[in-house]
């Protein structure tokens, strides 16, 4: 029963496909659920650092409700898209039910395209892995499933990583940095990869060249079958995707580095590296992925069973709010790094 809680994002399904075959402010309600009532609310509900006993972690591992709720997703996704496309190719809209429909689409890319194949990418089962790399699809983003597991997760919280932000870097200038440098070193791991196994990076066993075919091969049905203003719709709904997550990491690990050992590599990725939120609302809506500072410590853990720790830093609100704040530099800024400085104080922990 616990499992259904969980159920909670299928509100944004639910608004999306009534976005997707309405018109006038209908349109518009998953944009108010996404960016109003859910940050609103989180400012009056307590956040929840409890958690979970080792019996009803065990439990709650064993509980294969919390994996079909992911494996339901990506059926949903795809046929939602459909719905998507299928409206922009033969309704009439105005110009603000086509944006508000696009927009709808975008938080599906973000919340369920993305967010969900970032905790799918983390299992070791290869039908798993395959549905988030189906996910990211629906969002032109495939070479995340490569940049983050082999990337990311290894070099988060220093110089190196293109998706972890530096203290007093705008999301603006972040975007351009995370969404170019990220693509670039996906290339790179792939290229290794398979010179290792091949012994050349020019093969359909390169992860990255499998990728680019497949998603050229999807615009290209998408084109074909839609036609050229359902695929610029989709583009548009792919691009809000993307920015969602790039804000995503921007406030996930803003300011925060690891320290630098005398052996040359940098201290083990701890709980304290990534900011973490425990506000209820968030944490449901996007499958745990707020509880970020027990991911980075553990990525294989599964997201039902993520944990509070006292050590990580906590943002003032939950994720919906952080991202609409980091929109706004000098507030993001004013706030930010007066909590960075308060919790090293109270912390020791290493300058940003």
């Amino acid at each position: 029963m616990k499992a259904f809680k969980y159920l909670s994002p299928f509100i944004f399904f639910a608004g999306a496909y009534m976005a997707f075959t309405g018109q006038g402010w209908i349109v518009w309600m998953p944009m108010c659920w996404a960016w109003i009532l859910v940050p609103v609310t989180e400012l009056f509900i307590k956040p929840d650092s409890q958690n979970m006993s080792a019996a009803e972690e065990e439990l709650a591992k064993q509980d294969r409700s919390y994996d079909l709720l992911l494996y339901v997703t990506v059926v949903i996704q795809y046929v939602l898209l459909f719905i998507f496309l299928e409206g922009i190719a033969t309704d009439t809209l105005s110009l603000s039910d086509r944006l508000g429909r696009i927009f709808a689409m975008g938080l599906l890319c973000g919340i369920f395209g993305i967010n969900v194949a970032h905790e799918l990418g983390h299992r070791v089962n290869r039908l798993e892995q395959t549905l988030a790399q189906a996910l990211l699809l629906t969002s032109l983003y495939m070479h995340f499933f490569t940049e983050h597991n082999k990337g990311h997760h290894k070099r988060v919280a220093t110089p190196d990583d293109p998706s972890s932000a530096r203290y007093g870097e705008p999301v603006y200038t972040f975007y351009f940095r995370t969404i170019v440098m990220s693509y670039v070193s996906a290339w790179h791991i792939a290229n290794d990869d398979c010179r290792k196994k091949t012994g050349t990076a020019l093969s359909l066993q390169n992860e990255m060249i499998r990728f680019q075919l497949v998603q050229i091969a999807f615009i290209s049905l998408i084109g074909w079958y839609f036609g050229t203003p359902a695929l610029l719709a989709f583009g548009g709904a792919a691009l809000m995707g993307i920015l969602m997550l790039e804000t995503v990491n921007y406030i996930e690990h803003y300011g925060l580095q690891r320290k630098l050992g005398s052996s040359g590599h940098y201290e083990r990725a701890m709980p304290h590296h990534s900011w973490n939120s425990d506000h209820v609302v968030g944490r449901l809506m996007l499958f745990e992925l707020s509880r970020h500072s027990d991911h980075h410590y553990l990525a294989s853990r599964k997201y039902q069973v993520l944990r509070h720790h006292d050590e990580a830093p906590q943002m003032p609100t939950g994720y919906p709010g952080m991202m609409l704040l980091a929109l706004l530099p000098p507030l993001w800024f004013g706030i930010m790094n007066k909590k960075i400085k308060d919790w090293q104080g109270a912390h020791a922990a290493p300058s940003a």
